[in-house]
């Protein structure tokens, strides 16, 4: 993890102002579940876990490097079924670069989008047991 280190524009009369990398990887979560089409964060085929939209680890599957002036973002997600993954993750990148420069002043110079997972429409999981409930009748 690399941390954050004051730049003459974070120093102030009275003190310096420091963002923690971790906020920088909360700030990307949001940005990334805001998104139309993204059932959730992935935490990576290594760790094999997965987040989806509700739970309270808005870091899950969000990877920082921060330097004095700039930030590099990698994210992984799981798409919903019927999305079309480029506009997704097209949306992914414009509104994390967004986020994190508006709130810290920070200049993002890349975001880069890994798709883990597609995931299907539960309503559709639901018919299909129905079917399987009547034909065990």
């Amino acid at each position: 993890m690399v941390e954050s280190l004051p730049t003459e524009f974070e120093r102030t009369e009275i003190g310096q102002i420091q963002i923690a990398p971790e906020v920088i990887e909360v700030i990307a979560g949001l940005a990334t579940v805001e998104v139309s089409g993204v059932a959730g964060m992935s935490g990576g085929f290594a760790g094999g876990i997965v987040e989806l939209l509700g739970r309270k680890n808005l870091s899950k599957g969000v990877s920082v490097e921060v330097g004095q002036r700039e930030a590099a973002v990698d994210v992984s997600v799981i798409v919903e079924y019927g999305h079309r993954l480029p506009e997704v993750a097209g949306e992914i990148q414009r509104n994390v670069k967004r986020s994190i420069e508006n709130m810290t002043g920070l200049t993002v110079v890349e975001v880069n989008v890994h798709i883990h997972d597609v995931q299907f429409v539960k309503s559709s999981e639901k018919s299909e047991d129905i079917d399987v409930v009547q034909r065990v009748k």
